[in-house]
């Protein structure tokens, strides 16, 4: 057994073939990831015709992108809090319905100010997705696949991405920009019917054998006990770790954010795309980066299980994807379209190569019962980034006219995450709290 594996070897493991409600499990976390980034990424592939509407200049497009972001900071830790008390079964479902009535709800805006306050209610729904999967994989599965389910939930962040590119340019173009709004919201109420009647925890789920629960149980770092937090929320920041895993993520998701944001509006206004070749070109950039995503957290994984330590894993994949990410620097100055668009896809699978061990680390640092605080706390400090970015870029492009300053700024923060995660992550294990 690996030697930084302290698992709980308390429960038998029973004879007999394990049921796979565990992966089940994940693919419905994987679907509530997918449609939140639908909704999140239709305003920014309806941008350009919302700005023509509206009249709107970069500057303002860019503090509504951004404005979503307010609201799902200051969410962040309350979300996982409350999902750690009252479980994620009601947690989830109730955040799938708030942001999915705001989305429906983003097609009768009327102008910048409502814009603004609709995304700021899309913002409060979404706060509690990453969380509440955060807390689910630290109940449904052992250490040594969390890589792998933190690497499928999180790559429904680029399948919505790349559904929401070409989808919503064909609903602009054949119906109308409130069209696509109304549709992609739908999608999260057909989810929270098949939530609510499947998921339960672990202990709790009908359709769970004594074997696949065993497997859990014995492979979990800590043993859990329900209601029981030995920190407040605040004092994880007493930790070197935690600030390690906050701030590597700021800069991960400060480049991830482009993509989400201005990546469409960057093809159209600084490559000079029509709006439809602009929706499959996009699309380019995410479907790579699931494929980058998945292989990782599968190869991860493995290298746990034949004897690499936790530690060395997690730096490895972490610090390799970001340097590979530091391809946006030099898509910047790239002339050919096709070379812009290979590096930025090059880019992007560097991102999720490194943000296959994200999700699995709060799983791997939080105390008993904390994973979803943690989860909630690491994703507060990381989407401070889709605060400022997106108005930073606004502003910058706004004031050169160009892009290239943007994206040079964007490679800068890939390789002060990189040195973060070389330098000021230690030693990953469960952090030890005073009894």
């Amino acid at each position: 057994m690996n030697k930084e594996m302290q698992v709980n070897l308390l429960t038998p493991l029973p004879i007999g073939k394990k049921t796979t409600v565990r992966w089940k499990v994940a693919v419905l976390m994987w679907a509530a990831i997918s449609i939140n980034y639908i909704d999140r990424t239709v305003l920014s592939v309806a941008a350009p015709e919302i700005s023509r509407h509206f009249q709107l200049t970069e500057g303002q497009m860019g503090i509504i992108l951004s404005s979503f972001f307010w609201s799902y900071v200051l969410l962040q830790i309350p979300s996982g809090w409350i999902a750690d008390k009252i479980g994620q079964r009601i947690m989830l479902a109730v955040s799938v319905g708030w942001w999915s009535l705001a989305t429906a709800c983003m097609g009768f805006a009327r102008g910048f100010g409502s814009l603004v306050a609709l995304r700021v209610l899309l913002g409060m729904g979404e706060a509690g997705a990453y969380p509440c999967n955060a807390g689910i994989t630290s109940k449904w599965f052992p250490a040594t696949e969390r890589a792998r389910v933190a690497s499928i939930f999180d790559s429904g962040s680029k399948v919505g991405t790349a559904i929401a590119m070409p989808l919503i340019v064909w609903l602009v173009a054949v119906f109308n920009w409130q069209i696509a709004f109304v549709i992609s919201g739908a999608l999260g109420f057909v989810w929270i019917l098949i939530w609510w009647f499947y998921y339960q925890d672990p202990e709790k789920h009908k359709y769970i054998n004594k074997a696949e629960l065993a497997f859990i149980q014995n492979g979990q770092m800590q043993t859990t006990s329900h209601n029981e937090r030995p920190l407040k929320w605040y004092q994880l920041l007493k930790y070197r770790n935690v600030w390690a895993i906050c701030l590597g993520f700021f800069c991960i998701n400060y480049t991830a954010y482009f993509f989400i944001t201005w990546f469409p509006t960057y093809l159209v206004e600084e490559k000079g795309m029509g709006s439809i070749k602009m929706g499959f070109v996009a699309m380019i950039p995410p479907l790579a980066a699931i494929l980058s995503q998945l292989f990782a957290g599968w190869l991860s994984d493995k290298l746990y299980e034949r004897g690499m330590p936790i530690t060395r894993v997690r730096k490895t994949f972490l610090v390799s994807g970001l340097i590979v990410a530091t391809s946006i620097g030099f898509a910047a100055v790239a002339e050919q379209i096709w070379l812009t668009v290979g590096l930025l896809t090059l880019s992007y699978c560097g991102l999720t190569f490194a943000g296959s061990q994200v999700w699995a680390l709060p799983a791997d640092l939080a105390p008993k019962n904390m994973a979803s605080t943690l989860g909630a706390l690491q994703n507060t400090f990381s989407n401070m980034a889709g605060i400022v970015g997106p108005i930073i870029t606004g502003f910058i492009v706004q004031a050169t006219g160009s892009f290239v300053p943007a994206l040079m700024l964007t490679a800068g923060l890939v390789i002060f995450g990189a040195l973060n995660y070389l330098l000021l992550l230690g030693r990953v294990k469960t952090i030890e709290t005073q009894p």
